[in-house]
């Protein structure tokens, strides 16, 4: 089996192996992934994060050998904070990660990770394992999120779908939640109103077939945020989301979960 990780900001994953075909989601700097198979100029890969799979452009994978892979999973995942973070390469140089970009083997006391043979050094903020204030963190770095504009796929400021950003965000208190909101929604302890919800609690909702098509971070009472055209703060009660900017509901309310303190799944 041969690996990768991303030694870029952003890397597309797309559902068939050609430019042309859609992306389904991005790897992260510093995400790493399986390769099992490969054609001309693709790779076929499954993302270690999530189990997602999809094709990526050979050349803009990193290549890594199983003991770097087996040091990676060892260790608590350190994730970057900051919207943008500029990594100093050498005097002309900067690596440009985006927030919930993976840091390898980090070293806290030193600030230093190492992506293969190169170690880098990161000033700014970081989360390291699981967090002793999750709501408050995920609140802090939802709101970061605010006018990000909406991207089928994407999981970065610049681009990000619903469960995208639900992702990430959990991703910085150090919890492991599926890619799509469909899945998502199978963990936690389910809600009956509004009113139990806590701050970063999710909230998910269906179409008229009862599929899952949508999700969001439950901010405070009756406040959700969201990526729906854009990151943007709702009303939110057991109807649904309404839109403060076109007065009407858009989003019918299928639950609502707390993921955040529980193991549990329903």
């Amino acid at each position: 089996m041969d690996y990768g990780i991303s030694g870029l900001s952003l890397i597309p994953v797309r559902k068939e192996p050609s430019e042309k075909s859609e992306m389904v989601t991005q790897v992260l700097f510093g995400e790493h992934f399986e390769i099992f198979e490969e054609m001309v100029g693709w790779c076929h890969v499954r993302l270690a994060w999530d189990g997602y799979e999809g094709w990526i452009d050979s050349k803009m994978i990193t290549s890594v050998n199983v003991r770097t892979i087996n040091k990676l999973e060892k260790r608590p995942y350190a994730v970057t904070g900051d919207i943008i973070s500029l990594i100093p390469v050498n005097d002309e140089q900067n690596l440009v990660l985006v927030a919930g970009s993976t840091l390898p083997v980090w070293r806290p006391y030193l600030k230093e990770f190492s992506v293969d043979k190169d170690t880098y050094k990161s000033e700014g903020e970081v989360y390291y394992g699981v967090q002793k204030n999750p709501r408050e963190v995920v609140i802090k770095q939802a709101l970061k999120y605010f006018n990000a504009p909406y991207l089928w796929g994407g999981r970065s400021p610049f681009g990000i779908d619903c469960s995208g950003f639900t992702q990430i965000i959990y991703k910085m208190i150090g919890m492991r939640i599926p890619r799509d909101a469909g899945e998502q929604v199978k963990m936690g302890v389910a809600l009956s109103f509004v009113d139990e919800t806590e701050p970063g609690d999710l909230a998910f909702f269906d179409d008229e077939e009862g599929n899952i098509v949508h999700v969001g971070i439950i901010w405070q009472r009756n406040k959700i945020i969201h990526a729906s055209g854009k990151v943007r703060i709702d009303n939110v009660d057991q109807f649904g989301i309404f839109n403060v900017d076109l007065k009407r509901y858009t989003h019918k309310m299928r639950v609502m979960k707390k993921i955040i303190g529980t193991n549990e799944t329903d």
